[in-house]
């Protein structure tokens, strides 16, 4: 099939300052979005910042909400800051840079580039990366022009102004020629209160899942279980023929400490609970079927959701894409770095393509909420951690998992962890859809459909 060619006729006049002369920064889409804002009174957003800058590559360790919370590229999410993989700078490093209630931060460089969020009161005095940008606004409320920024309009200004070939990124040059028009003032309250009520929710998730997992761990005996690794310690050699490894890891006490923990309750091999679905999917065999698919940087491991997803044909489908995923069933990483890569699937994302960097399990005789805690909490993490094997790439062999055993719960602890993961994902999603709404807004208010 021919493809009509697309093309634009500029003139000098036109030019966005000299700052921009290739020919992709005014494609027509573009030069349309320029229209709709250019019939309100805007700002450039060079008018409206008033500080531009980087953080810095600080010495870090392991998260503790008593500590400084360190930003970085992955917790700088569309309009709220999330705790992924969050970690503190190191309490001996002084005077790091800070953030304030109202910043916005950008990820300047890398993958997620261009994504933005807006610093709450719960991240004030937090600092951040040296791949992170922290903008002060004056003019305009930081709260609309944050939802702006993640509206369809805002997303394709930071596309249009990302350079860069090989690996995009944003500057201060560019970014400041994004065109923002003034809201009325009923905008603005709409914006700042949806995302406080947002940022309130996922606090509130948060929390009930965190009661979920204490509540499993509680029951457990094992709230307080921490065991550092040993420095040295002898292996008879008749285990070293059993169990077919060489390597020191795979024999730390820790392991068999926490096995005999578990195994003091009343205890099942994983595979007799759940079935591991095999990814035996073929999307050739459906190749102009659009698939919703998912990897492991589309997982939110905070409480184990599904928080992304992009859009392939069968065609285009990568060759690992071979798990089609149904409610209920929760999907785990296999890769040593991304155990923590866990999530429940709900019945909003049945049918969605998943990779095979996943073990997915489908409950036999477990709620699968509560799989999801176990899977999360350190009961797999560190049979998991144990099972991994390989060289350049360590990932847990799928014939490893019949070695995995887990606790049988009572079920009246299973139904009240069950119950807190799902008011935990039920806050999350209202959370979503509160953002998802005031975009909407942002993007009538330029269409004109909204007053």
């Amino acid at each position: 099939m021919t493809k009509m060619a697309v093309f634009s006729i500029i003139q000098k006049s036109q030019l966005e300052g000299g700052h921009r002369l290739d020919a992709e920064y005014y494609q027509p889409e573009y030069l349309k979005l320029d229209e709709n804002i250019k019939r309100f009174k805007f700002f450039l957003f060079g008018q409206i910042v008033t500080k531009f800058s980087s953080g810095e590559n600080l010495p870090q360790i392991k998260y503790d909400s008593a500590e400084r919370p360190f930003v970085r590229t992955q917790n700088v999410r569309p309009i709220i800051i999330d705790k992924e993989e969050l970690t503190n700078v190191n309490p001996l490093f002084k005077n790091p840079p800070l953030v304030e209630e109202g910043d916005l931060l950008f990820v300047r460089v890398g993958e997620g580039v261009g994504n933005s969020s807006i610093v709450t009161s719960d991240w004030a005095n937090a600092s951040y990366s040296d791949n992170v940008i922290r903008v002060k606004i004056k003019y305009l409320d930081s709260y609309f022009v944050i939802v702006f920024l993640n509206s369809q309009v805002g997303n394709k200004y930071l596309e249009r102004v990302k350079k860069g070939s090989a690996r995009s990124l944003i500057s201060k040059e560019n970014i400041d020629l994004i065109k923002i028009f003034e809201p009325t003032p009923i905008l603005v309250d709409y914006c700042k209160n949806s995302v406080k009520e947002a940022q309130r929710l996922v606090i509130s998730s948060e929390f009930l899942y965190s009661q979920a997992e204490n509540l499993l761990l509680e029951e457990l005996g094992l709230k307080d279980f921490k065991i550092e690794d040993d420095l040295s310690y002898s292996v008879n050699l008749s285990k070293v023929k059993n169990f077919q490894r060489l390597d020191a890891e795979y024999f730390q006490p820790k392991y068999k400490e926490l096995i005999s923990k578990i195994k003091a309750q009343n205890t099942k091999p994983l595979l007799s609970m759940i079935e591991n679905v095999q990814a035996k999917f073929n999307p050739i065999l459906q190749s102009e079927r659009k698939f919703r698919y998912v990897e492991l940087a589309n997982i939110n491991s905070s409480i184990g959701i599904i928080d992304g997803f992009s859009e392939v044909s069968g065609e285009e489908a990568p060759s690992r894409a071979k798990r089609i995923l149904k409610d209920g069933d929760v999907i785990v990483s296999s890769v040593e770095g991304s155990l923590k890569k866990v999530a429940l699937v709900h019945k909003e994302q049945d049918g969605y393509l998943a990779s095979t960097g996943f073990f997915q399990f489908r409950s036999k005789e477990i709620l699968p909420e509560v799989m999801l805690v176990l899977a999360k909490s350190l009961v797999l993490q560190m049979q998991l951690e144990k099972q991994t094997s390989g060289t350049i790439l360590m990932a847990v062999p799928k014939e490893a998992i019949k070695n995995i055993v887990i606790p049988i719960l009572p079920e009246p602890t299973q139904q009240k962890i069950a119950s807190s993961v799902c008011q935990s994902h039920q806050a999350r999603k209202r959370a979503k859809e509160l953002l998802e709404e005031a975009k909407q807004k942002v993007e009538k208010m330029i269409l004109g459909e909204v007053n």
